[in-house]
């Protein structure tokens, strides 16, 4: 439990039993006094609370509705997308959220699924700030090491961030 531990940050998921890794966003729309009840305990410990949502503008606003001033949009859909068309309307409701959610006032992080290969296009919103890698870094830290690894990924965002192909 968070309240226990007190770290500077939390940003809480859906969990199935059966998942090996989370498959989607928290459900805020379904659940708004449990999300708030549990944000505001948080908050109250000084804690800052993140939610891992889908990149959907009900979600977002129940988000900013229970309290959570921070939110990271999953982009599993957009990693695993089979075509570029299906990649590109993925990327489509990245962006509209991320873009609703600054409006809000909300602080936007984003991940799930990211590589090399494809963190390209979500480095480049600009309205969101902070990227979660882990799975990719790791892979590849095998065979690069874990510090070449990261330079390797960072420079991916940088590269993209600034515009630079």
């Amino acid at each position: 439990n968070a309240l226990q531990v007190m770290p500077e940050d939390v940003c809480i998921v859906p969990e199935k039993r059966t998942e090996v890794t989370t498959e989607g966003g928290l459900d805020v729309v379904g659940q708004p006094e449990k999300v708030r009840d549990y944000v505001a305990k948080l908050h109250a410990a000084g804690i800052r609370v993140s939610l891992f949502i889908d990149a959907d503008r009900a979600q977002i606003q129940a988000a900013y509705d229970g309290g959570a001033r921070v939110i990271e949009l999953h982009t599993g859909a957009y990693a695993d997308a089979a075509t570029p068309a299906a990649r590109q309307a993925e990327l489509a409701k990245i962006c509209d959220a991320a873009a609703f959610a600054d409006g809000l006032g909300i602080t936007v992080n984003a991940g799930h699924g990211l590589t090399i290969q494809n963190v390209g296009a979500i480095a480049q919103i600009p309205q969101i700030v902070e990227l979660n890698i882990g799975h990719s870094i790791v892979a590849q830290a095998v065979f690069l090491g874990l510090p070449a690894a990261i330079a390797q990924m960072k420079e991916a965002m940088f590269r993209a961030r600034s515009g630079i192909k």
